[in-house]
Parts: C-alpha cells; structure tokens; sequence
C-alpha cells in the first residue's frame, strides 16, 4: 500500500483469522475469529478489511438464572462451610482430629471390646431405709489407695488355721434408681466360672465379694458365697496388697500370710475381709473369651446399709483410678487402655451398659473437662458455676461458686454442699401451679403433692428448671457445661409424690465436695479416660454402644 509522506503510519485496528479444514477430513469446517484494537484515530486505510460498517452492539447478557440443583449444592456448600467455621471455633474436634492419628497408633493397637450390661433390679425396699447413703466413693478415715478406712488386727478364722492383647470389655448393666437405688453388672470369678452380681462403683478402688472365709456378717445374695482355697489368698508383700493398705491406720504386717484389709464408707457402713487371687472371664465384643488374673476382696464381714441392699447384690466392682481397681488391673496386663466408661438410660425399666477399655469412646461431640485426681482417685473436676434455670447459686462458704465434683455412680442420689443445697431450696420455693410441698411422704426429704395424679415425672418437669454445671471454657470461648435436667434430679415415690433427689451432702460427710451420683448420670455417656487425665459425656438414649468412628462426613 502506497502512502503519502505526510500520512502517519498504519496502526492495527482489527484482526480476522480464518481457519481451514484439514485436506483430509473436511467435515471439520472452518472457523472465523476477530477481535478489534482501537485507539480512538479515525481509520485513513482504504482496504475494505478494514472499512467494514461498524457492528451492532451487543446485547445486554440476560439475567443469572440457577437451577434447583445448583441452588441445592450452593446451600450445602454455604452450611459446610458455617459448620467448619464454627468447629474452629466451638469445638474441640480438631484437636481430637490433630492427635486422632497418634491415638490410634498408642492406644488402639488390634484392640476389641468387652461390654457390660447395667440390669435392673426389681425388688422390695426394707420399710424407712433410703437409697440415698450408699457412697462409695467417699471413706472416713483418708482416701484413695484402695481402702482408706480403718482396718482391724483380726483374720477370717479359716485364713488364721490354714498377659495378652490389647481389649476393650463391655458389660450390661442393670438397676434402678428408686427403689432399689442402684446398678449391677455379672462378673464371672472362678474356674469353673460362677456369677456374681456386683455394684457398678466409679468411686470404690477394691472389688470385692461376699466370702464364705468363714462368713462372719453377709448379706443374703443371690448367688452362693464364693469360697476361697488357700492358695488364693494373696500375701501381705504382694504389691497390690501395698497399695490397698497403704493408708490404712496401721504399721503393715510382712510376716503375715495374707492381706488383710477393711473399708469404711462415708454412710458408716462397711466392708471387712482378705485379698484374694483368682481368673475372671469376660467376653469381648467380638465374641472371644478373655481370662484374666484378677485381686479381688474376699469379703467376710459387712456392716451397715451394705447388710439391707435391696437389690441383693453379691459386692461391689471398683471402678476408680486406683492401682488396685478393675480396670487399672487390666490395663496393668496389657489387656485394656485405662479407660471407663457407662451410660444409665433414663428410662425406669432399662439399665444399660459399662465398658472397660477405648474402643466405645465417640471422637466426636464429647465435652472433656480435666480430672482432678492427682491426689485421690475419685473421678473429681472444677465447677465454676451452678445455675437453676437463669438463678446462679452459691457453691461453697462465703458465696463461693467455684467448687469441686465427683462423679460416682456408688451413689444413689446427688448430693451437693450445703451452701449450694440452701441456695436451690429457696430457688425451688417458687416452684408453683399446683404443686404443694408436703412433709407426710419420707421417701425423701423434700416432696411434693399436686392436684392431679402423678405417673412420671414428665407429668410435672414443666414446673421446674434445668440446673447447669460450668466447668470452665473451650478455648475461652465456649463454656463446658453438664446440664442436668429436671428427670435427672426428680423421682416419683410410691405415694405419687414428685420428690427432689438432690441431698445435703454436710448430713453424710463433711459436705465440701458436690457428689453426683446415679440419678443426674442418667441420659448421658460418661467416659473417665486415665491416659489422658480427663472425664467427658455425650447425650445418649444408653439402647447400646457403638464402636468408635472417625469424621461425622464419614460415618
């Protein structure tokens, strides 16, 4: 193209590529590309390229339309995404996640589980004797070390003349809260094996049964005694023997030829006899059977409440951390991690279960508080605060609201101190509509009468509050509360009276320490982890345990 001296140069304003088909498949046509550049000159090029009219402009796009299918995935995009948030934010799960890798390499090396039921019990209450003193977990005379009571110089009169793979246990449990105020499990002990229906006791180290060494006060069991031989009984240099009397009242006897040992529990009943040595045999959630050795309590003489149980139990199974506890024992041998675990339904005609071991703790929606039981071995933790509804109340001497917790299931009934119990009663002053307050029913201490027939205690739950347990916050964010609500502090009594199941802990003990026993422990799985100093729940229906499973995505 020719051009004047005075012309300035050509400037691109436009571009058309033409593709071609290929010689050897025409059926792809061509396809036509341009695009413009454009400076704002005016055009002086006389090439009809570049002269083209100009185009019609565009369009305007039409509106964003979405489908239901896209509007259904940006939704559940948008609440996975609030979820992950509030996770971080919330919970503990990602922690749980961070380490989950760790735990399972350390602590769940090819293990199983074994499980226990937790029966009920049905049968006729003794006239004027409550459910509501039994406490294991408390000793008068010193704690932990298995024993902490007092113990005699004296020798049952027969005893005087004469490892494996990791597991997990599960047991049924069975009982009730009125009005036989307790629950059990069946161990079998022996070879052969027998059963013996035992206390299910987070608050007791010692397991023990009712022994024929001769017996000198039993209760009537439902089962034989169990009958020691002498090459059963475990010598006074035995390690566990140490440890059970290691804060007895007395000098330690190493010439002797067995373990005596004596219990005393905080409502003055006690438990008097020797350790003994012998198998027990648990079945494992996968059906296999496990043998173990396992040191245990010959009991021969029991006093108080422990001669008028209801439910007719052959002993007590010690739950604790305590060396010389059932599940320390396994942990001991290798068989288990050190963990508990049980779960009471709140419905009155069904137990639950017990497990011994880590394969049944959720890894997901637990609340973990630490435990405090350096110093005893009692499954204890810090609360901050105790509200009734939206009323805080006192907890300790001088409006304290900080105190201390322990969980045990040795207990019937709750007890709190006595600051927190005077504070609730006059909370519970209010409770009206039909409710009045009536002396006549001595089931429990505080009972009242309405107007209309009374079957559950869900015909009279909406006239009372929730009471709320703070122990502290997640990441100072989040508070770690237990609620306990008004069916888990409310019984029904044979009268048809709705009676609060909430003690004063000063009439049985020194009452410094609130005690929450089976009553408030229903509804939820509570698990007592050992290995890693913390005790944590979940709410739960108790029908039965489910194994371990990892992100809820992927359940």
């Amino acid at each position: 193209m020719e051009r004047n001296g005075d012309d300035p140069p050509p400037q691109l304003h436009g571009v058309v590529i033409i593709s071609l088909p290929p010689p050897d498949d025409p059926s792809k046509g061509k396809t036509i590309t341009a695009f413009t550049l454009s400076d704002h000159q005016p055009l002086r090029h006389h090439n009809p390229l570049f002269n083209l009219p100009p185009s019609p402009p565009l369009p305007s796009p039409p509106p964003l339309t979405l489908s239901p299918q896209r509007v259904i995935a940006i939704f559940f995009a948008t609440s996975i995404l609030i979820f992950s948030l509030w996770v971080c934010l919330f919970s503990d799960a990602p922690y749980q996640l961070l380490r989950g890798g760790e735990e399972d390499g350390r602590r769940r090396n090819e293990s199983s589980s074994f499980l226990f039921d937790l029966y009920p019990k049905l049968g006729n209450r003794t006239a004027g004797v409550r459910p509501d003193v039994k406490l294991g977990s408390s000793r008068i005379g010193g704690g932990g070390g298995g024993g902490g009571g007092r113990m005699k110089n004296g020798k049952s009169s027969m005893l005087a003349t004469s490892s494996s793979r990791n597991a997990s246990a599960v047991f049924p449990l069975k009982g009730n809260i009125f009005p036989d105020g307790q629950y059990y499990t069946s161990v079998f002990v022996g070879n052969p094996p027998k059963p013996y229906f035992l206390d299910v006791d987070t608050g007791s180290d010692l397991t023990w049964i009712q022994c024929d060494a001769p017996c000198t006060s039993c209760a009537k069991g439902p089962h034989p005694l169990y009958k020691p031989t002498k090459g059963k009984i475990v010598p006074s240099r035995d390690l566990l023997c140490v440890e059970v009397q290691s804060n007895q009242n007395f000098g330690r006897c190493d010439s002797c030829e067995q373990c005596d040992y004596e219990i005393e529990y905080a409502d003055l009943s006690s438990s008097m006899g020797v350790l003994a040595r012998d198998d027990m045999n648990l079945i494992t959630a996968n059906n296999d059977l496990a043998k173990l050795n396992f040191v245990f309590g010959c009991a021969y003489d029991q006093q108080g409440q422990l001669l008028a149980s209801p439910a007719q139990t052959d002993g007590i199974l010690g739950l604790s951390s305590s060396k010389v506890s059932l599940p320390s024992q396994l942990a001991g041998q290798g068989i288990i991690n050190n963990v508990v675990g049980h779960c009471i339904s709140n419905e009155a005609d069904r137990g639950g279960y017990m497990f011994l071991g880590d394969d049944f703790v959720p890894r997901w929606g637990m609340t973990w508080i630490p435990n405090l039981s350096s110093l005893m071995n009692y499954y204890r933790a810090e609360v901050m605060k105790i509200k009734y509804g939206g009323q805080q109340l006192s907890v300790g001497a001088g409006g304290r609201n900080a105190g201390h917790v322990v969980f045990d299931t040795g207990s019937s009934y709750t007890y709190f101190t006595n600051e927190a119990y005077t504070s609730l009663l006059t909370s519970l002053k209010h409770v009206a509509n039909g409710l009045i307050q009536d002396d006549s029913d001595s089931t429990l201490p505080v009972c009242w009468r309405a107007g209309f027939p009374i079957r559950s205690v869900k015909d009279v739950k909406q006239f009372f509050e929730p009471l709320t347990l703070q122990f502290g916050k997640l990441w100072w964010i989040k508070p770690l509360t237990l609620t306990i609500p008004p069916e888990a502090y409310l019984i029904i009594s044979n009268k048809g009276y709705v009676c609060l199941g909430i003690l004063n802990g000063s009439e049985i003990s020194d009452g410094s320490t609130i005690i929450l026993g089976d009553i408030s422990l229903r509804g939820k799985l509570f698990v007592y982890d050992n290995v890693e100093q913390k005790i944590g729940w979940i709410q739960s229906d108790c029908a039965r345990p489910q194994r371990t499973r990892g992100f809820p995505f992927f359940l």
